[in-house]
């Protein structure tokens, strides 16, 4: 069992900046191929950036590239996504995901999930 908890979310301006950080419970956390999705109203949840539970490998999404930074800290069980430029669009409810595969990851098939963290970007 991996609980995932989120925090650092809020209300920034558009060009601003926010760190969202996942923390997590368990031992095997090092594990799990770990990542960040978000759903704005009305639309789909979606994948944002997916790192692997080594870290070598990560992906993000083609409209966030250059912009957001996915990492993470195995010692601290803690998975970071650094937003820089935000802009309104990025404006969601942010999850953390936990999961076993990393291509099962990008695409949604995750076994645990965090309650989520809001992002308001104004313009």
């Amino acid at each position: 069992q991996v609980q995932l908890v989120e925090s650092g979310g809020g209300l920034v301006q558009a060009g601003g900046s926010l760190r969202l950080s996942c923390a997590a419970s368990g031992r095997t956390f090092s594990s799990y191929d770990m990542g960040w999705f978000r759903q704005a109203p009305g639309k789909e949840r979606e994948p944002v950036a997916v790192i692997s539970w080594s870290g070598l490998s990560t992906y993000p999404k083609d409209s966030v590239k250059g912009r957001f930074t996915i990492s993470r800290d195995n010692a601290k069980n803690t998975v970071y996504l650094q937003m820089n430029s935000l802009k309104p669009e990025d404006t969601a409810v942010y999850y953390c995901a936990a999961g076993g595969g990393f291509r099962a990851v990008v695409a949604g098939t995750v076994a645990y999930w965090g309650q989520g963290t809001q992002v308001t970007v104004s313009s």
